[in-house]
């Protein structure tokens, strides 16, 4: 008899996602990820934060889409057709994230995970989990319920 918590997941080995945003590397769990589309046309969510492009219909569901690269700090994407965006769920929530491209799936040992170094703001911290380091370049780990957009107030 086989028991898994779940199929991305052995042991201490996880199977992440590696993509790429303003030429700098990033990942995230393939457990989130429900699947990777080319980039198409979204429609604006007024009063949305400014990191949030807009949303889309999935086949019946819709949901936002968050600029990762304006999330991150490095400024607003100019979708176009090299763009691709990764359909994600955490927790109950079904979201887009908008990224340069997909550039890898691969198997981590968690546990080689570094911690994202203290010389880092307290923000970048909640983005970013850890650090992998895979041959000659760091790939950061986000923490995707970070990146999600907080619920605000309602003003009048």
């Amino acid at each position: 008899m086989h028991d898994t918590q779940t199929e991305s997941r052995t042991a201490n080995r996880v199977e992440i996602v590696c993509f790429t945003v303003e030429d700098q590397d990033f990942s995230i769990e393939i457990s989130h990820v429900l699947e990777i589309r080319g980039w198409t046309s979204t429609t604006t969510l007024p009063h949305a934060p400014d990191f949030v492009v807009g949303m889309m219909n999935l086949r019946g569901t819709v949901l936002p889409v968050v600029d990762l690269s304006l999330r991150l700090g490095f400024g607003k994407t100019e979708p176009g057709k090299r763009h691709v965006i990764i359909i994600a769920q955490i927790d109950h929530k079904i979201i887009g994230f908008l990224v340069d491209a997909v550039s890898d799936i691969i198997t981590v040992d968690e546990a080689e995970m570094q911690a994202t170094p203290d010389v880092s703001s307290s923000r970048t911290q909640a983005f970013i989990r850890g650090v992998h380091s895979l041959d000659d370049k760091l790939v950061r780990a986000i923490d995707v319920r970070e990146v999600l957009p907080r619920e605000a107030p309602l003003s009048a």
